[in-house]
Parts: C-alpha cells; sequence; structure tokens
C-alpha cells in the first residue's frame, strides 16, 4: 500500500481548528443544530479519530524505525482500513467552515495541496477508488484549515461536496453544505454549485423550501443557459406541487 496515508497526518489540533470554524449553526442545518445534546459526544467522538489515526502512524514509524516490519504492516493494514470506513460529520457546524472566509490570497502552498488533491480524486476502480477519494478529501480539508485565506478555498469546497455527494460517501447533506460554500466564499465561481446544492435539496433531502430558494438563486446569478433551464423548469415543477 502507498505510504500516502501516513503523509497525511492532520495535526492532533485538527478537531479543535475544525471546532472553531463555524460561529453557530449554519442556516441550510439550524433546525437540526438547535439540539446540542448530542454535541459534547460529537466533539469527543471527533477527538478520537483523530488520535486513533495519529497512534497508528505512529506505531507504525516506531516499528521500522527498530525494524519490525512484520507489525510495521500490521499497523499499516489497520489504518488502511479506518481510512476506508466512512466517517459521519454528525455535527456539520463541527466540520464546514463558516460562510463569512475571506479567500482572496495565491499561496502557493494552498496550491500545491490542491493539486495534489486533484490528482487522486476520482481515480481508480473498487477499494483504489475508496482509497484515493479518502485520500483526496483529507488534502482538502487540510487545505481548508491550514490555509483559510486562501484563494482556493471555495474551489476546495465545490470539490468536497463532489467527493460528498460521490458513490464513495453518500453524504448528501454534507455535499450541499459545501457547494453553498463555495459559491459563499466565491459568488462569481464558473462550478455549477448552486444547481448542484439546489438538486440536493430537492431530490435527495426533500427539502422543498431550501431547494426553490436555490433554484432561483440560479435564475439570478448564473449566466450558463442550461443550468438557468433547469432551474425555471424545476421551479415550475415545484410551484405545481403546493
Amino acid at each position: 500500500m502507498s505510504n500516502r496515508w501516513l503523509v497525511l497526518v492532520l495535526p492532533l489540533a485538527f478537531v479543535a481548528v475544525v471546532s472553531l470554524r463555524a460561529q453557530g449553526p449554519s442556516p441550510a442545518n439550524s433546525s437540526k443544530a438547535v439540539n446540542n445534546s448530542d454535541l459534547e459526544l460529537v466533539e469527543k467522538l471527533n477527538v478520537a479519530r483523530t488520535q486513533y489515526q495519529k497512534a497508528l502512524e505512529e506505531l507504525r514509524k516506531h516499528y521500522i524505525q527498530v525494524g519490525d516490519i512484520e507489525h510495521a504492516k500490521w499497523a499499516e493494514e489497520e489504518l488502511k482500513l479506518y481510512h476506508r470506513i466512512p466517517h459521519q460529520a454528525f455535527r456539520l457546524e463541527l466540520d464546514v467552515p463558516p460562510p463569512t472566509l475571506n479567500g482572496n490570497t495565491n499561496i502557493p502552498e494552498a496550491n500545491k495541496l490542491y493539486t495534489e488533491a486533484v490528482g487522486y480524486k476520482d481515480k481508480g476502480f473498487g477499494d483504489n477508488y475508496i482509497d484515493n477519494q479518502r485520500r483526496s478529501e483529507i488534502l482538502f480539508q487540510d487545505l481548508l484549515t491550514r490555509y483559510s485565506t486562501s484563494d482556493k478555498i471555495s474551489d476546495t469546497a465545490y470539490q468536497l461536496g463532489d467527493i460528498y455527494e460521490s458513490k464513495a460517501y453518500k453524504q448528501f447533506r454534507r455535499a450541499a453544505q459545501y457547494f453553498e460554500r463555495c459559491v459563499e466564499w466565491n459568488p462569481k465561481t464558473h462550478f455549477d454549485a448552486r444547481i448542484r446544492a439546489a438538486r440536493i435539496y430537492d431530490r435527495q433531502l426533500h427539502e422543498r423550501a431550501r431547494a426553490i430558494e436555490l433554484y432561483r438563486d440560479v435564475t439570478t446569478h448564473e449566466t450558463d443557459t442550461k443550468r438557468i433551464q433547469e432551474a425555471t423548469r424545476r421551479l415550475t415543477e415545484l410551484s405545481a406541487q403546493r
């Protein structure tokens, strides 16, 4: 297996940084975020996940240093299986950065990270495809955490939305949130983030009101003819369902 799993070591402080990303519940998830009974448990889970990953990485490194190849392989295999398990966000306000980020700085390190993440995304088949989606996700999330002022954050949000909507995840609410952040961080984005968020709220989440809002945004902010036609058609259909 590639050492990429071990290279992608998110710092232990990552969870704390993510916890501070949002200033309260995001609008699209506010109805679910009012109840904070699970907040502490989810925060503990996030910390535990990070500590578990870090422990496996350090254990593998130790075995390699002492020349114990067998045990190093065990740690590597367990780490690979850990990454293949779908990790639900549970609380999106602990996962999705706030809409107020201002990414307008050209940061070379962020550009390289973005290029590397794109290089893994959607590549391969079967387990290899899932592994590459995980690698790409980790790199994109790392970019948002370390370089929140980068001019790549809007594009990164779109790529994460695409990953979370993909067959490797099917985490539709999480995907929709990142598509929305793509537009909020760059209203002039060339990506079709508005229409994709609208489709998710419409078809997967069945949240008609939010879908209508986003379809309307497409008709007033987009210039792509096909997107506008699709949004207009769906608005007519949804209006007829009242």
